[in-house]
């Protein structure tokens, strides 16, 4: 039987999201259901408020309510280093770490030929511009580590390295915790070459 009227209409959007599935999507509407009334008020206006007041920072491209987000309003953040990300979730778990103290740019996205999106798709005439500045001495490439983000560090190596930036790949190999047993050829000669003393 096929759910119609506000309860399907709510169970189809859900259903667009990523990684929820008619199940997950009828499983979330049933529960917003169930709530109390004043949760789907809120959960509401949050929708709308993500929808209609959020925009991107004019300086690195992150998601930000204010006029700059709050790596770029911050003083303390080394303006002469700058790690480069896909997405925003990228910058999130960077930060996450408290092992990098500089700014950050978001791409929004790769380049992926193959689904159609090129240079001019993503935030680099952004980051270019602001590399023109002078103040940046040190670019860190931190695109993961698949076809579409090698190509990615690759062209963006080929563009900032005529300026006289040091531009720099985040290391890969071996994960902490991992087995050299189980670990993937490609994985483990990374590790090899990027081997540092002891």
């Amino acid at each position: 039987m096929a759910i119609a009227g506000p309860i399907g209409r709510l169970i189809t959007l859900l259903g667009r999201l990523p990684g929820i599935g008619e199940k997950s999507a009828q499983r979330l509407a049933f529960h917003i259901l169930r709530a109390q009334p004043e949760y789907a008020l809120e959960l509401a206006e949050a929708i709308r408020a993500v929808s209609q007041e959020v925009n991107l920072c004019p300086v690195c491209m992150n998601l930000t309510e204010a006029e700059l987000c709050a790596v770029c309003a911050d003083a303390r953040r080394d303006a002469s280093l700058l790690c480069v990300v896909a997405t925003v979730p990228d910058l999130l778990a960077v930060d996450r770490t408290g092992e990098f103290q500089g700014r950050y740019h978001v791409l929004h996205g790769v380049i992926a030929p193959l689904d159609g999106i090129g240079p001019d798709d993503i935030k680099i005439a952004e980051l270019l511009s602001r590399l023109r500045e002078g103040r940046v001495e040190e670019v860190i490439v931190a695109t993961n580590p698949d076809v579409e983000g090698e190509a990615t560090a690759l062209y963006l190596h080929r563009l900032i390295a005529p300026l006289g930036i040091t531009v720099s790949r985040l290391a890969q190999g071996m994960p902490m915790g991992g087995d050299i047993e189980y670990t993937d050829q490609a994985t483990l000669g990374r590790a090899l070459a990027g081997r540092r003393p002891l």
